[in-house]
């Protein structure tokens, strides 16, 4: 006799493949906003086998008053050969060693057989809570059948309570680095072809629909993780043109970008850098029409603070700015100059800045840092501060301040590495809401590339960059099949602290902040690197902030 084992579990949960079910909390009801995207799990596996049987192929059916609302995914394992750093001293993560890591999510046909054995697997519920939807309990009847007469089936039922107030916009910006040219590699089309376009609309719609609003906007090859002397695949939205030593451009790439990116839903643009990566020394890769046909003008071996490049600088960067101005979008785009310089590229970062400060007067300019002197000497207005670094900036009251993670960010704060806790993924909410952060941004939506970008490696082959990062930096998304994106377990704890973010602000406007705070803090203090690490804490902290809101609206 073929017995099946279903159990409701948290999103915060994970189930690897050796674990057991019961050791999995069950989680069988809660609460949520409209206009939210509330998930959580069902565990599932075979606690007894029938004599010659190791698979038993199910079907699962949904009864509930609300099943247009449901999706279902499964939780897919991929492989993870680095799932933490050598010298990351936090015991904060699941597990350290090479293995199957649950973490991809694929659309699942409700309508479809699917496999359960003896291992522990999960089904992935999102509930897509409309935003004119009625306030009410509704119960999530979930069933499991088979085909075979030696099999016992199951069902689960979650309750999912609405309660009738709408989730207020989101304020924070976010920005995950978008990588045009990885999905061009992947995939093997031409560069913004029209099926290169096509592509980047799927893949833009799940970016903005997990609360990704700002964009990185490639109007040059990004000069970004390309090893020196190295080139990215040639990806620019701005067509340039040399004529006599004189400089032109066409905007009609950027002018279809910007405009797909609005029609998504999109609002704000960053430019992607006008110098190298790490300290400003160099030009990134610009291509150009010239008398001598289609070539490299700029690169590695120009000298940012030469004179061509500044020169050319001055012509290009108005020009751009009138056609942001023209599209509208001038006032919601910033711009960058190098990412992540160190205290040692203090005067080559400075020295590239001061020769763009003119033409962009009256523009954001924001970058990727860390040592607190490049805002306290003035040369970085607008940082963008990694969260093991914050503090000085917090002590010294920056306005609208803006934090970053990446690789480094692995010991004590928080991080959406695959062997990471998802509360672990998820607290960020209730840290961007006690410091009034104003944005943030992370480097890799899908960036397919080894480091240095020196050759493609396979997402569903390769989750660290080739042996450079732990496992969930590197991207947020799968390419899929047609030219989708597959979305993750860690891009969508990401996107349960936007959700819980707003929570918490519509909260506070009924109550005070002071008031949400107690809630959040009321076991234990939450800053960057002190939080308290449980599930318990996350899941308690969103219910009773969810029941205050529904307290207020009566």
């Amino acid at each position: 006799m073929s017995k099946l084992i279903v159990r409701p579990i948290a999103q915060t949960e994970k189930c690897f493949l050796d674990e057991s079910i019961y050791d999995k909390k069950e989680y069988t009801e809660a609460s949520m906003l409209l206009g939210e995207r509330f998930s959580y799990q069902i565990a599932f596996a075979l606690e007894e086998l029938a004599a010659g049987i190791d698979i038993v192929w199910c079907r699962m059916k949904i009864e509930s008053p609300i099943a247009d609302w449901i999706k279902v995914h499964t939780v897919e394992n991929v492989p993870v050969r680095l799932a933490v750093v050598n010298e990351c001293q936090d015991q904060n993560f699941l597990r350290r060693e090479p293995g199957l890591y649950p973490d991809l999510l694929k659309p699942f046909n409700t309508e479809r057989e699917f496999p359960a054995t003896g291992r522990l697997q999960s089904l992935w519920i999102d509930i897509n809570v409309p935003e004119d939807a009625k306030g009410g309990k509704y119960p999530v009847k979930i069933s499991f059948t088979a085909q075979e007469n030696d099999f016992v089936g199951a069902e689960c039922t979650f309750t999912a309570e609405v309660i009738p107030a709408a989730l207020p916009e989101q304020e924070i910006a976010v920005t995950q680095w978008f990588h045009p040219d990885c999905l061009a590699v992947y995939y093997g089309v031409e560069m913004f072809s029209e099926e290169h376009w096509g592509i980047l609309a799927k893949h833009l719609e799940v970016y903005r629909k997990n609360g990704l609003n700002m964009i990185f906007t490639p109007v040059f090859t990004p000069a970004l993780d390309t090893v020196p002397g190295g080139e990215r695949p040639t990806c620019q939205l701005v067509d340039v043109y040399r004529n006599d030593g004189k400089w032109s451009f066409g905007f009609e790439k950027l002018e279809r970008w910007v405009n797909l990116c609005l029609d998504i839903g999109i609002e704000y643009f960053e430019i992607s850098h006008l110098f190298t990566q790490w300290g400003a020394a160099h030009a990134p890769k610009v291509m150009a029409h010239t008398e001598n046909g289609y070539e490299k003008v700029f690169g590695w071996e120009t000298d940012a603070c030469g004179e061509e490049y500044p020169a050319f600088l001055r012509q290009f960067i108005p020009a751009l700015i009138s056609k942001l101005e023209e599209l509208g979008v001038s006032d919601s785009t910033v711009f960058h100059i190098s990412d992540e310089p160190g205290s040692w590229m203090l005067d080559s970062y400075n020295a590239a800045k001061n020769t763009v400060t003119e033409c962009l007067k009256g523009q954001i300019i924001m970058d990727a840092l860390s040592d607190f002197s490049f805002y306290e000497k003035g040369i970085v207005e607008h940082p963008v501060v990694s969260t093991d670094h914050v503090e000085p900036y917090l002590e010294a009251g920056v306005s609208d301040l803006w934090v970053y993670y990446c690789c480094c960010q692995v010991n004590g704060v928080s991080n959406r590495m695959v062997a990471m806790p998802t509360s672990r993924n998820r607290i960020i909410g209730q840290q961007f809401f006690k410091y009034d952060i104003a944005g943030f941004l992370q480097w890799g939506f899908n960036f397919y590339f080894t480091q240095g970008s020196r050759e493609f490696c396979d997402p569903y082959q390769c989750s660290d960059g080739g042996w450079w990062v732990p496992a969930g930096d590197t991207f947020s998304v799968y390419p899929a099949h047609g030219g989708g994106a597959y979305e993750t377990i860690h891009l969508l704890g990401f996107t349960a602290a936007l959700y819980d973010l707003r929570a918490f602000e519509l909260c506070a406007s009924l109550y005070s902040k002071e008031e949400v705070m107690a809630v959040i803090e009321e076991a234990g203090e939450v800053t960057f690197k002190e939080y308290p690490r449980s599930d318990e804490q996350i899941l308690s902290v969103r219910e009773r902030i969810n029941r205050m809101i529904a307290e207020k609206i009566g």
